[in-house]
């Protein structure tokens, strides 16, 4: 099964995965997120291959999903299906962790690794380099309209 001690560190976002696509015959997914309040977040993104389920673990994490906001509290869950433009944010004051579950297994680690090491290059992160990473992995930013 997968390490399950490794943690990756996005800006100030832990990721744990608890089983990747080679533990599920590529089937899901599932990895453990905790974001600290008032956290930098993803840009709000979509997917159109795999669907994602959020389950709240502690605290609140705030899922808009379609412009639609869902609070995902402890036992809560929240369905992202494939294409609905999505994004969370800790809203609350207290760290928040919430367990995702990705089916098909299209995301693993290797994105979450490659995001980590532009953003937690220092400095403001390179746009274009987080956007290539992105399409790489099956997502699709949802960048503002200019």
């Amino acid at each position: 099964m997968t390490n399950q001690t490794e943690t990756i560190r996005v800006g100030q976002i832990e990721i744990r995965f608890l089983l990747e696509h080679k533990d599920s015959n590529g089937q899901l997914a599932a990895f453990e997120f905790t974001v600290p309040a008032g956290a930098k977040v993803p840009v709000p993104h979509s997917h159109e291959h795999y669907d994602e389920t959020i389950y709240g673990l502690d605290g609140v994490v705030t899922f808009t999903v379609n412009g639609r906001p869902n609070d995902v509290a402890p036992g809560d869950v929240c369905f992202i299906p494939r294409g609905a433009v999505h994004g969370f944010n800790n809203l609350k004051p207290a760290t928040a962790k919430a367990l995702a579950v990705v089916t098909p297994a299209l995301i693993g680690p290797e994105f979450f690794r490659e995001m980590a090491a532009i953003i937690n290059a220092g400095g403001p992160p390179d746009v274009e380099k987080l956007k290539a990473v992105m399409t790489k992995h099956g997502l699709v930013p949802a960048l503002p309209q200019k």
